[in-house]
């Protein structure tokens, strides 16, 4: 057993390491919920703790979509308005989580691993929303979600994940899960933020994205995370949209069957056109509303041992 499916019983803490069952589980799991024509009630009034230490948007909010939808309440606890702002640890925060009766606990932190000692500590199920730069693993099993919706299969397609390649934890999760589903990636970035050492996670890395965009089955626009590069010079706004962003003239040289993905926010003319964002490629929107069947399938497989 792998310390992502070890650490605790139904913890979802990475896809590194996740079997190719595992996966399916939860994306067959998605699609039931997606399908089904009525709210569930399984979880009714079950306490799932929400801890978001950094700011989020589509996450913490389909997160407590998907609480709802299971039936379960949502305990949301931020930063600001809580005894953390008064220094209170993470560790003490989600002991009390668990002391009112939290089920499971989905944790987004600023630190590498502060799930898994969470987890440890707790003897809960722990579900990682984004740790630091490591890992965001229900964004990524979403991602695969949408991939699978627009081709049929992953088993081997070629998927290119461009941008910041290094300080996204949203790429290393999709690499892993990807990579475990028979998908062959490529990334492509500056070497400022897509460096050589990436091949080490099995991808081919690419400097010239305009040889790869007609050659691949998915595009992924990453962000820059400019809130996690410290002391790094980067291309200008302008010269990055020039070598890596997805504009309309690059996206127009696509296969006819490729689709485009961002896990958003976007940085809408920077990585990505409007044009391209908003046009007949795009499952950006479609990524967002599987996020929350996804979600519930891993609220669900974390709770009771089944998605």
């Amino acid at each position: 057993m792998t310390e992502s499916e070890r650490v605790c019983a139904g913890s979802l803490l990475g896809t590194e390491g996740l079997s190719r069952a595992a996966i399916e589980e939860y994306l067959d799991g998605a699609v039931r919920y997606r399908n089904a024509p009525i709210w569930e009630t399984g979880l009714a009034q079950s306490p799932v703790a929400l801890m978001f230490m950094e700011p989020s948007t589509r996450t913490r909010f389909s997160f407590e979509m998907a609480c709802h939808r299971l039936g379960a309440v949502p305990l949301a606890m931020s930063t600001q308005g809580t005894s953390i702002s008064k220094g209170e640890t993470l560790l003490d925060s989600a002991r009390l989580m668990r002391e009112i009766g939290a089920s499971v606990v989905v944790l987004r932190h600023r630190t590498e691993g502060a799930p898994h000692e969470v987890a440890r500590e707790l003897g809960l199920p722990v579900i990682n929303a984004g740790d630091g730069t490591h890992e965001h693993p229900t964004q990524a099993l979403l991602d695969l979600l949408t991939m699978r919706d627009a081709l049929g299969t992953l088993e081997g397609r070629r998927v290119a994940i461009v941008g910041d390649i290094q300080h996204s934890r949203v790429a290393r999760s999709n690499i892993f899960a990807l990579k475990t589903m028979g998908v062959e990636v490529c990334v492509s970035g500056p070497s400022e933020l897509c460096p050589d050492s990436v091949a080490s996670w099995g991808v081919t890395v690419h400097r010239d994205l305009d040889a790869l965009v007609g050659e691949v089955d998915v595009m992924m626009m990453l962000r820059i995370q400019r809130e996690r590069i410290e002391g790094h010079a980067l291309p200008s706004v302008g010269e990055y949209r020039s070598r890596y962003g997805l504009t309309e003239a690059r996206a127009a040289r696509m296969r006819p069957h490729a689709v485009v993905l961002h896990p958003a926010p976007m940085n809408r003319g920077v990585e990505i056109d409007d044009v391209v964002a908003d046009g007949s490629r795009s499952r950006i929107f479609e990524q967002m509303r599987n996020g929350v069947f996804v979600r519930m399938a891993c609220v669900k497989k974390a709770a009771t041992g089944d998605a």
